[in-house]
């Protein structure tokens, strides 16, 4: 592609990302996979520059404004990013879209003024409203705000940048160090995650369902802080767990590792088309010990019969998935019931903790920041469940995970610039009587 034609692609994916209610690594999929022609070079180009005004989308929205731009477009978005993001000049700009084949429209008088203005960087930084500073919903500033209080604009900066490609070994299948030296044997480069011991860090992203280690289920993709969210549940050989909310079973993986295939993993999810997209990968990692089971809600009759006959309960709770942003960041900008979402929790939680067995434990987490949907959570559930109480993390993390626990509280909370991981939440409740 030449440059002019990989503008005019941006433009085009981030009309069709904002334009739709699909979540943009699907529209980007499909754009893509409806374009063999572009090459895996041009690829890189065209989806980082879709993401990076997707990042920036609020001060990008916000500088147009202020040059009278009322109503930004993506073509006047990506112009925009062209300018502050990349820092090209209006001469730049002006030769790309030259109205040549392929090539954007040619700058009308209008915006050859506003890109020049933009080019100037005139505008006060003091006069941008926090939420777009930080590129924040309007509806998340106060949560921020209570969560984070003067580190804030650390916590925010770092959700606005690009997340690691982070793989988990199934242990299964290898360890750590024999992943680590066949990735490293085919030229990847690759180094061990800080905090999980079974996780491998991508220092660039690359396609890898080719790849050998991952055909023979050795590795998979999976965060790091979803592996912790994990093995903080920590599941043992012949336990009997269950995954609640288990969605396509990544962590469901992770128990069964963990437990060596011996035992019993329930595998529980609303949706039977996620339960579904697990069993390749459930196949390829040779685990045989998940079995998955659609429920039709949160307060199914099988859990009523399948009351406190479990050691270890996992809820990863539909969640506004805020501590994702970095990895999403057309989410923020997603209409979102807030409210219904807490509603959800409290039901999922009060329903799915009577699985928990006397002496065994309930692990309630979310990929969220939000104090309402975590410390509040917990604090309203222990409110009327006395018989369960809190495990501190530090106290769970040395037998489940191994090392000293990056968290002194009573919860575990990673974040991007705490841990450099997704953000998580991640409460342990015993059922003691």
């Amino acid at each position: 592609m030449t440059p002019a034609s990989r503008l005019s692609a941006a433009i085009d994916l981030v009309g069709s990302v904002v334009g739709s209610a699909r979540p943009a690594d699907t529209v980007v999929s499909a754009f893509l996979r409806g374009r063999r022609y572009i090459g895996s070079k041009d690829r890189a180009a065209l989806t980082a520059r879709v993401y990076g005004v997707l990042r920036q989308r609020s001060r990008l929205s916000w500088r147009l404004g202020q040059c009278g731009v009322e109503t930004p477009d993506a073509r006047s978005l990506t112009l925009a990013y062209l300018v502050l993001g990349e820092r090209q000049s209006v001469e730049q700009i002006g030769g790309l879209c030259d109205g040549g084949r392929y090539a954007p429209a040619p700058l009308s008088d209008g915006e050859r003024h506003w890109v020049g203005l933009l080019a100037a960087d005139t505008a006060d930084p003091e006069a941008m409203p926090v939420a777009v500073r930080w590129e924040l919903p309007d509806w998340a500033v106060g949560s921020f705000v209570a969560a984070f209080g003067a580190d804030l604009p650390r916590e925010a900066e770092a959700l606005l940048h690009e997340a690691p490609l982070d793989l988990r070994v199934n242990t299964l299948v290898s360890d750590r160090d024999t992943a680590l030296a066949g990735l490293k044997d085919s030229g990847l480069p690759v180094s061990p995650t800080p905090l999980s011991p079974i996780g491998i860090r991508l220092q660039t992203r690359l396609p890898l369902s080719a790849h050998s280690a991952f055909r023979a289920g050795a590795v998979e993709v999976q965060d790091e802080g979803s592996q912790l969210v994990a093995l903080m549940v920590d599941a043992r050989a012949g336990m009997q767990v269950v995954d609640f909310c288990a969605g396509a079973g990544g962590k469901s993986l992770v128990l069964a590792a963990a437990m060596a295939n011996k035992g019993r993993v329930v595998a529980a999810d609303v949706s039977a088309a996620r339960l579904d997209r697990g069993k390749d990968r459930i196949r390829r990692a040779r685990v045989n010990n998940i079995e998955p089971k659609v429920l039709e809600h949160e307060r199914d009759r099988w859990v009523r019969r399948q009351k406190g006959k479990f050691d270890r309960v996992l809820i990863d709770a539909p969640c506004t998935g805020s501590g994702a942003w970095r990895r999403n960041p057309d989410a923020r900008w997603r209409p979102i019931d807030v409210a219904g979402l807490i509603s959800l929790q409290q039901r999922i939680l009060e329903s799915a903790s009577r699985l928990a067995k006397v002496g065994g434990r309930v692990v309630y987490a979310t990929c969220s920041l939000l104090p309402e949907e975590n410390e509040a959570q917990i604090a309203h559930f222990l409110s009327a469940h006395p018989e369960f109480r809190v495990m501190p993390a530090a106290e769970i993390w040395p037998q489940a995970i191994g090392g000293s626990c990056p968290s002194d509280g009573a919860y575990l909370t990673l974040t991007p610039a705490r841990s450099g991981t997704d953000g998580f939440f991640i409460a342990v409740l015993e059922r003691t009587g």
